[in-house]
């Protein structure tokens, strides 16, 4: 019992400098964690709950009279995260972190592998394919905002190639960066599936001979510029009253070029 009494006498006595007083007079717009890699569980709505590891860069102002942040607080609130994140509950996880750290504004950004199981298009045959994932998050006394991004591999084929070949056509594998906010919770599974409807063709996992003579044959069939694939995903946003603000960006990693095409369409209103 003494030497517990020693422990939270030795504690109490040491110095807390972090929250001394700071003569500058300069305050911080963010500072905290970056790069913090903790397992987190992760529902989408519906979708039953997964397991990942992701990566959590958390940040808050600081008042220009305060020497620094309690930085392990930060790793506090990872580790007594219970429940599954969502994009319902980022926002509960960004007033829990302002509180804990006393300040008004408070910045999360967590990015990580999801994944989805799919059906190969002829054989039926299961596997997963994996899309990067980032929630960011920004609470300021005025106003909350949460965005999800998500990247999504699909097949792109060229209408010029396409129109001026005998045979063939040169395609190639393109990644699809969404970034929505919305009205209403909107889920990772059904972003991904809408810009892959639109996409040449969409890519699977796994698949046997007669998936790849579809996949091959629906690309073929569906050319596409990356102009034709951000314009088409932006007018089915358009369409989604639920979504306010979105930014949809198509890079061509080219097969007959050493460059990347590319094209974006932002929303912001």
């Amino acid at each position: 019992m003494a030497s517990l009494d020693n422990t939270a006498t030795n504690v109490a006595s040491i110095a807390d400098v972090q929250s001394s007083k700071d003569l500058r007079n300069l305050a911080i717009d963010l500072v905290g964690i970056k790069g913090a890699r903790h397992p987190i569980l992760v529902a989408d709505e519906d979708e039953n709950e997964q397991s990942t590891i992701a990566e959590f860069d958390m940040y808050v102002d600081l008042p220009p009279n305060i020497k620094g942040t309690h930085m392990s607080r930060f790793i506090e609130i990872l580790n007594g995260q219970d429940s599954a994140l969502s994009l319902h509950s980022f926002k509960s996880l960004l007033k829990q972190m302002t509180a804990r750290l006393g300040a008004t504004t408070g910045v999360i950004r967590v990015s990580f592998p999801f994944f989805i199981r799919k059906y190969a298009p002829i054989s039926r045959v299961q596997s997963l394919m994996d899309y990067q994932v980032t929630f960011n998050g920004r609470l300021a006394p005025d106003s909350t905002s949460v965005e999800l991004e998500i990247v999504i591999p699909v097949t792109s084929l060229c209408p010029c190639s396409k129109e001026i070949s005998d045979y063939g056509a040169h395609n190639q594998r393109s990644h699809v960066t969404l970034k929505v906010e919305a009205r209403n919770s909107v889920t990772i599974t059904k972003m991904v599936q809408l810009v892959e409807q639109e996409a040449s063709c969409e890519l699977f996992g796994t698949l046997k001979r007669p998936d790849e003579k579809y996949v091959t044959e629906r690309a073929y069939e569906n050319p596409k510029f990356v102009e034709d694939l951000v314009r088409d995903i932006a007018a089915r946003l358009n369409d989604d009253h639920d979504i306010c603000r979105f930014s949809v960006a198509a890079e061509n990693f080219e097969s007959i070029h050493n460059h990347s095409a590319y094209a974006v369409i932002t929303k912001d209103q």
